[in-house]
């Protein structure tokens, strides 16, 4: 076991009893890694409990909600070689950050681990397991697991120099599959994506939620990310696979109005990726469009 490869970097708001409940977790586990909460806003005593409870966490309070922007916030004062990513209802188990740090020392082109996810209660596989386990991404022979082209942000061990080279996550995006963007330029820089078996990550999922705000910023993102980067004939299917997909409603009318008045910036932003990366995209369409897992609901 090691303390010195590793932080763990957990972001909340307005979630003090999960947050405190994912430290305790934390706290237990036989690596000791430090551990960075960064309190995105929160006005409802999130930081306070957390000094209170949590004394040898280092605390980041920010005066406004940056959304995924605080991972990058927290990965900026980090002095270890990894960062272990968790949010506020997530937990990392016993063992796994040794082994996603004993990978990442053995496997140098491997930018990002994500772990297999056991929703609380009871333990079960999260719904989206199959589709990493069975990966149709191609890979050349050696990676510690099957290749992917997306990172779970709550469940993930990025290599830090990685991260920083690529920007860290997407001030535009804010929140909402801000993970597909950043793991797109990981791969158009030649990095891998893997996912291991054997490195475990809880999740008990918060009830404070707002479902339809999640869904409008999800839906934006995903056409926002695909015409940043894909070229025209694959972000044309992705986008008409997500509105297939989406409930027609106005949450959905919300979300694409919101990607329509954000092109001039895409257009200014765009930059296409390698042929390879985008041909991992398209073997990926088809599990996706069958995926439970990535259904727009809320």
């Amino acid at each position: 076991m090691t303390t010195a490869r590793i932080t763990v970097v957990l972001i909340t708001h307005e979630r003090r009893s999960e947050v405190l409940h994912t430290l305790d977790r934390l706290a237990e586990l036989p690596e000791r890694p430090p551990v960075v909460v960064v309190d995105n806003g929160s006005a409802d005593g999130t930081a306070a409990a957390v000094r209170i409870h949590h004394p040898r966490v280092r605390l980041i309070r920010l005066a406004a909600n940056l959304g995924a922007v605080a991972r990058n916030v927290a990965v900026a004062g980090v002095d270890t070689p990894y960062v272990a990513f968790c949010d506020d209802d997530t937990w990392w188990e016993a063992g796994s950050l040794a082994l996603a740090a004993d990978l990442l020392d053995r496997h140098p082109s491997v930018a990002a681990l994500t772990g297999r996810i056991l929703v609380e209660p009871g333990g079960r596989e999260d719904p989206i397991t199959p589709e990493l386990r069975h990966s149709p991404v191609p890979a050349p022979p050696g990676l510690p697991g099957p290749a992917l082209l997306g990172i779970l942000a709550g469940a993930s061990v990025l290599r830090v120099s990685a991260f920083r080279e690529v920007g860290g996550f997407s001030r535009r995006l804010w929140l909402g599959g801000e993970e597909e963007l950043l793991s797109i330029d990981l791969a158009a820089r030649g990095w891998w994506m893997c996912w291991i078996e054997d490195m475990r990550v809880h999740h008990a999922p918060s009830p404070h939620r707002d479902g339809r705000r999640r869904r409008r910023l999800g839906i934006r993102n995903t056409l926002w990310t695909a015409w940043l980067r894909r070229p025209l004939g694959g972000a044309a299917r992705h986008t008409a696979d997500v509105l297939r997909g989406a409930p027609r409603d106005l949450v959905s009318a919300a979300a694409v109005a919101e990607a329509a008045a954000g092109l001039p910036w895409v257009l200014c932003e765009r930059r296409r990726i390698p042929a390879s990366v985008e041909h991992g995209l398209r073997l990926l369409a088809e599990p996706r469009r069958n995926s439970a897992a990535r259904r727009y609901v809320g």
